[in-house]
C-alpha cells in the first residue's frame, strides 16, 4: 500500500485505513519517494508511539517518512525549530515561549478576537453574495491573529501566505519550495533585525529581551520559532473554520443544537477537530532505537508514518466514529498531536475556532452553503487539509 492517500469524503478517512486499523494495524507501506516505512493507524498505539522518546522528531535525519519529493533535502537544510527536535534541546525550546500560548494569556486575547471576527463578519454582510467564506473570515482571522501575537505587518499576509502554502504542498517542485523558503528567511531575518535594535511587546520582541538578559539569544532560533509559528498559526485553525463551518451547515441537527445552548460550542471544537485531523500524517518519526510497538518491532533507522487521522477514527475508542457528535466529548483526540511535541498553540486554536462558530451563527442565522459540497475544491495536495474556497450565501 502506498500512502498517503486522498481522502474519497472530506467526513472521513480513506477507507484503506480501516483495512489496515482492523488487518495490520503497525504495517509497512510504500512512500510517494518510493522507500517504505511503517504505518501506526489504532489510536492506543499511536499514544503510546508519541509519547516513547525512543522516536526522534528529527525530520532531516536519514529514515524519516518523506512524503514528496526532496523532502529530506529540504528537512535536512531547514532551519532548526522545536518540532524538529528531540531531548536536550526540545524541552528548553519549547518552554522558553510556552508561558506565551497559557490559557490565562489567550483569555486576555479574547476582546481583541472577538474584535477581528465582528470586524470580518462586517465586511462580508456588507458586500456581494455569495461569498467566499475562506477569504472573508477563515484566512483573515487566524492571520491577524498570529501577526499581531508575532509582531509581523499584517499588510504582509499575502506575501506569507502564498510561500507557505508552497512549504506545505505536497505537489509543488522543490525549486519553488527552496525559493519560498528562502523569502520567508530573509523576511523574518530582516523584521527580526529590526525588532533587535529596538524590541517590541509582541512574542518575537519578548523573546529577545528574554534570550538576551539569560545569554542565550540566537537570531536563527528565533528566525526558526518565527517561521514555524508564521506558518502554523494561521494554515490549520483557518482550514479548520472552513471545513467546521461546512460541517455544521451540513448537519443541521447538530448546528439546532449548537444554537440552542452556546455552552455546547467548545465539545463541537473538539469533535469537528477530531472528525477533519487536518494534519494527518504530518506527525511522523524515526526510531532512535530498537522498539517493539504492539507487538511489532521497528528497528533503528525506520521511519514511521503516525495515521492520526485513522487514530481519530478507531471504533474502540469513538463509536460511530464517521459520525459527527457534538455531544461525544472527545478530548483525548490526536488532532494537536500527543506527549512531549503535542501542539503548542492549541489553547489559541481552540479559542479561535470557539468564537469564530459562536459569531457567525449567531449573527448570519440564514448562513447556508451556495455550492454542494461534491462540487468544492479540497486540499489534497497539501500536508494540511481544507478547502480552497467555501461559497456562502444569508
Amino acid at each position: 500500500m502506498t500512502l498517503p492517500i486522498p481522502r474519497a469524503c472530506p467526513y472521513a478517512p480513506p477507507g484503506e485505513y480501516e483495512q489496515l486499523r482492523e488487518e495490520a494495524p503497525i504495517a509497512r507501506v510504500t512512500l510517494p519517494t518510493g522507500a517504505t516505512a511503517w504505518a501506526v493507524s489504532r489510536h492506543e498505539d499511536i499514544r503510546t508511539l508519541l509519547a516513547d522518546p525512543r522516536f526522534s522528531s528529527d525530520r532531516g535525519a536519514p529514515g524519516f517518512p518523506a512524503l514528496s519529493e526532496g523532502a529530506q533535502t529540504l528537512a535536512a537544510k531547514a532551519l532548526p525549530t522545536m518540532i524538529s527536535m528531540d531531548p536536550p534541546e526540545h524541552g528548553p525550546a519549547r518552554r522558553s515561549v510556552l508561558g506565551e500560548f497559557t490559557v490565562r494569556r489567550m483569555r486576555a486575547l479574547q476582546p481583541r478576537i472577538q474584535q477581528i471576527v465582528d470586524e470580518c463578519l462586517d465586511a462580508m454582510l456588507a458586500g456581494p453574495r455569495p461569498a467566499d467564506l475562506v477569504t472573508a473570515l477563515s484566512l483573515p482571522v487566524p492571520s491577524l491573529v498570529i501577526c499581531e501575537q508575532l509582531g509581523v505587518p499584517y499588510a504582509d499576509h499575502e506575501f506569507f501566505q502564498r510561500h507557505s502554502s508552497q512549504l506545505i504542498s505536497r505537489t509543488a517542485a522543490v525549486p519553488k519550495k527552496v525559493h519560498s523558503r528562502d523569502e520567508l528567511h530573509a523576511y523574518l531575518e530582516s523584521l527580526i533585525a529590526d525588532k533587535e535594535r529596538e524590541p517590541t511587546d509582541d512574542l518575537l520582541g519578548r523573546q529577545i529581551l528574554k534570550h538576551r538578559e539569560a545569554g542565550t539569544y540566537d537570531r536563527e532560533d528565533l528566525i526558526g520559532l518565527a517561521f514555524l509559528l508564521l506558518i502554523a498559526g494561521h494554515e490549520t485553525t483557518a482550514n479548520m473554520i472552513s471545513l467546521g463551518t461546512m460541517a455544521l451547515l451540513e448537519h443541521p441537527d447538530e448546528l439546532a443544537a449548537l444554537r440552542a445552548d452556546p455552552a455546547r460550542t467548545p465539545a463541537a471544537v473538539e469533535e469537528l477537530l477530531r472528525s477533519f485531523t487536518i494534519a494527518d500524517a504530518a506527525v511522523s518519526r524515526v526510531a532512535a532505537a530498537d522498539v517493539e510497538l504492539g507487538g511489532v518491532l521497528i528497528r533503528k533507522g525506520e521511519g514511521v508514518l503516525v495515521l492520526s487521522n485513522a487514530g481519530n477514527h478507531d471504533p474502540a475508542v469513538y463509536p460511530r466514529p464517521d459520525e459527527l457528535d457534538i455531544e461525544r466529548g472527545a478530548r483525548n483526540h490526536l488532532a494537536f498531536g500527543f506527549g512531549a511535541h503535542q501542539c503548542l498553540g492549541q489553547n489559541l486554536a481552540r479559542m479561535e475556532l470557539q468564537i469564530v462558530f459562536d459569531t457567525l451563527f449567531r449573527r448570519v442565522p440564514g448562513l447556508k452553503l451556495a455550492a454542494p459540497v461534491e462540487k468544492l475544491a479540497f486540499k489534497d495536495d497539501s500536508t494540511v487539509y481544507g478547502i480552497y474556497e467555501l461559497p456562502v450565501s444569508w
